[in-house]
């Protein structure tokens, strides 16, 4: 019960970042950290049908990151100091007999697999999906298949009212609400 209430605790604690520590690189062995937790995360038939591209504010990394802001013109957006492209490929998934591909609900999963880790080391993100994959994929140089599928910024939350560690908790439905015993 005690790591239930640890895992409880960081579930009810983990928040939406829109403000980062501009000043504050993340290590990269963090970002391998929570890629690595995604690696652990169940998918259909173990397909694990996902790729992450990493980019930090590196100069080898500039014209990548310019793109990942591109597709995504927020002024917040362009201050965060890593980003990680979470691609779901779809040649690898699992297909249901009707042909639903999986690899969006087995990306999801493990996206995020890694706002869990990263709320857990203290670094802040948020689930960025409302931008058009396609020149994304392109500057990314993916292969056909491949589809960016959610972009995550990452980085050291700044205590702000535009969305940073101490922001208020957001409602959430009562469970009661949204659990049904039996049929619906």
């Amino acid at each position: 019960m005690e790591t239930y209430a640890a895992f409880a605790s960081l579930v009810a604690e983990r928040r939406s970042c829109r403000s980062y520590d501009r000043d504050r690189a993340v290590d990269p062995d963090l970002i391998r950290a929570v890629i690595d937790a995604a690696r652990l995360a169940p998918s259909a038939c173990n397909r694990q049908p996902w790729h992450f591209v990493a980019l930090d504010r590196r100069p080898e990394y500039a014209e990548a990151v310019e793109a990942v802001c591109a597709v995504y013109p927020r002024p917040w957006f362009a201050t965060v100091p890593a980003f990680i492209v979470c691609c779901e490929d779809h040649r690898e998934a699992w297909h249901r007999n009707d042909g639903k591909d999986h690899s969006d609900i087995d990306i999801a999963i493990a996206t995020e697999h890694i706002c869990l880790a990263a709320a857990a080391l203290g670094l802040g993100t948020c689930w960025v999906c409302n931008f058009d994959p396609a020149p994304l994929a392109a500057a990314l140089a993916l292969p056909e298949g491949v589809e960016p599928a959610v972009i995550i910024p990452i980085g050291y939350p700044c205590a702000t009212a535009e969305g940073g560690e101490h922001r208020p908790a957001t409602k959430r439905k009562p469970l009661d609400t949204i659990l049904t015993w039996g049929k619906f």
